[in-house]
C-alpha cells in the first residue's frame, strides 16, 4: 500500500527529455530558504562576517545527496521514508521517530509562519498575531492547489522561490561583494562557542528533516515505474531537478549571508533582529533593497509554510497510516506559532532557536535513509554504490557530531 494518493503520470523522461519531470525538488527547496535561514543567515553574517561561508558551502552539498537519495528511496520503493520506517522499524522505534517528526513539524511550522508575521509587520505594520493568522491562511490557499494536481502548486512555489531570487539579487548587487573574502570564508573554522551554537542552527536551516521526508512522498507515487529502465529514467530526471533546485536554494542562502556580512557588519550597531536588519539594509543600501528583503522574507513564508504543512501530512500517513483533514492539521501547526506571537517572544530569537530544534531531528530521517537506500532487497537495481553509501555515512557522522557540540555547549 502506498502513502500517496497522487495521480500516476506516465514517465515522459522517456520520450521528451527531463523538463516536464523537475518541480519535487523545487518544492523541498523552498524549506532550504525559509525565514529560519533568514534568522541564522543574517546573524552569521552580521556578526561573524564571512567566517560561516563554509557552512552553507558544506551543508548545500550535503543537501543534494540527501534529497537526492530521498527522492531515489521514493522512485525505487513506492513509498514514502516514513512509511519505509513504519515497514521495517518495530512498531516501538516507529512511533518514537513519528513523535519526533511531529515535534520538528511544529518546530517547521513555527518558523514560518513567524517569518511570515515579521515580513507583513515590515510590510504594513500589521500585529505579529494578524500577520501570523495571515500566512496560515495563504500557506493553506496554496495547498489547496494540489487539488488540481502537482504542477499548480509546483509552479506556484517555484514563482515564490523567484521572487526570493530577486530580491537577493538585488541586494547582494548593492551591497559591494568582497571576493577575497568570500573565498576566505569557504575556509572551515569557528570563533568562540557561540559560533558552533550558529553553525549547528545554519545546518539545522539547510538540511532540513522535514524536506528528507517529503521528498520521498513527492516521488513515490507519482510516476508509473514499472520496469528497471523507468525507475532509472525517472531517476536520472530527479538527479538533474535536485542540482539545479539545490544549487538555487545555495545560491540564495549564500547570498543571504553575503548581504549581511557586506551591509550590516562593522562598526554599526549589532544586529539582533530581522526588523533590525531591515531597518539597517534600508539605511546602508537604500529604501529599495530593504523592501525587496521584506518582499522576499514574505515569499518565503508563504511558500515554507505551505510545504511544511504537506510534510505533516506526509509524516502522519507515513508512520502511522492514518491521514487527517487538512485544516485540522494546519490548525494543530499553527497554534504553537500563535501563542509564540501572541505572548510577546522575540520573534528572531524563536526562530533561531526553532532551527537548532530541527538540527536536533537530522539524524533521525538521515540515518533511516541512509540505511534503506544501501539495502539491495529494499532499493533493488537502485541501491547506492558503496561511494555513495560511504559519503552520505559521512555527511551523517558531521551532523551528529555538532548537534552532541550543540548539547554540550547548550547545557553549560
Amino acid at each position: 500500500m502506498h502513502d500517496n494518493a497522487a495521480p500516476r503520470v506516465r514517465p515522459r523522461a522517456l520520450v521528451r527529455g527531463p523538463l516536464p519531470l523537475l518541480g519535487p525538488a523545487f518544492v523541498t527547496a523552498v524549506a532550504y530558504v525559509d525565514p529560519g535561514n533568514f534568522a541564522t543567515n543574517i546573524t552569521a553574517g552580521a556578526t561573524y562576517g564571512y567566517l560561516l561561508v563554509w557552512v552553507i558551502v558544506v551543508s548545500n552539498l550535503m543537501a543534494m545527496l540527501i534529497q537526492y537519495l530521498s527522492a531515489k528511496a521514493g522512485i525505487a520503493t513506492g513509498l514514502s521514508l516514513p512509511a519505509l520506517c513504519r515497514e521495517h522499524f518495530s512498531r516501538r522505534v516507529s512511533r518514537g521517530l513519528w513523535v519526533q517528526a511531529e515535534a520538528i513539524a511544529i518546530a517547521t511550522d513555527l518558523a514560518e509562519v513567524v517569518g511570515g508575521a515579521i515580513a507583513l509587520k515590515l510590510l504594513f505594520d500589521l500585529p505579529l498575531v494578524v500577520g501570523g493568522l495571515i500566512t496560515a491562511a495563504v500557506a493553506f490557499a496554496l495547498l489547496t492547489m494540489q487539488t488540481r494536481g502537482h504542477r499548480p502548486f509546483e509552479i506556484a512555489i517555484t514563482g515564490m522561490l523567484a521572487v526570493i531570487l530577486v530580491g537577493f539579487v538585488y541586494d547582494v548587487l548593492q551591497s559591494g561583494l568582497q571576493p577575497l573574502a568570500l573565498a576566505q570564508g569557504t575556509i572551515p573554522r569557528f570563533e568562540g562557542s557561540d559560533s558552533v551554537l550558529l553553525a549547528a542552527g545554519m545546518l539545522g536551516a539547510t538540511v532540513m528533516p522535514h524536506a528528507i521526508y517529503l521528498h520521498s512522498a513527492l516521488t513515490s507515487d507519482r510516476y508509473v515505474t514499472t520496469t528497471e529502465r523507468h525507475r532509472r529514467s525517472l531517476l536520472s530526471s530527479q538527479r538533474t531537478d535536485v542540482v539545479i533546485a539545490m544549487s538555487i536554494a545555495g545560491v540564495m542562502n549564500l547570498a543571504l549571508l553575503v548581504i549581511a556580512a557586506s551591509a550590516l557588519h562593522g562598526d554599526g550597531p549589532p544586529v539582533e533582529t530581522i526588523e533590525q536588519a531591515h531597518a539597517q539594509l534600508g539605511d546602508v543600501l537604500g529604501a529599495s533593497a530593504a523592501l525587496l528583503f521584506a518582499c522576499a522574507l514574505l515569499a518565503s513564508g508563504f511558500a515554507a509554510s505551505s510545504v511544511g504543512t504537506l510534510a505533516g501530512q506526509v509524516i502522519m500517513e507515513g508512520f502511522l497510516r492514518r491521514k487527517i483533514p487538512l485544516v485540522v492539521r494546519r490548525l494543530v501547526t499553527l497554534m504553537p506559532a500563535v501563542v509564540v506571537l501572541a505572548i510577546g517572544v522575540d520573534p528572531t530569537k524563536a526562530l533561531v532557536i526553532s532551527q537548532v530544534v530541527l538540527s536536533f531531528g537530522i539524524p533521525f530521517a538521515l540515518v533511516p535513509l541512509v540505511m534503506f537506500t544501501r539495502r539491495a532487497d529494499i532499493m533493488g537495481g537502485l541501491a547506492n554504490r558503496r561511494l555513495t553509501t560511504v559519503l552520505a555515512s559521512l555527511a551523517a557522522t558531521v551532523i551528529i557530531a555538532l548537534n552532541l557540540a550543540l548539547i554540550y555547549l547548550t547545557v553549560r
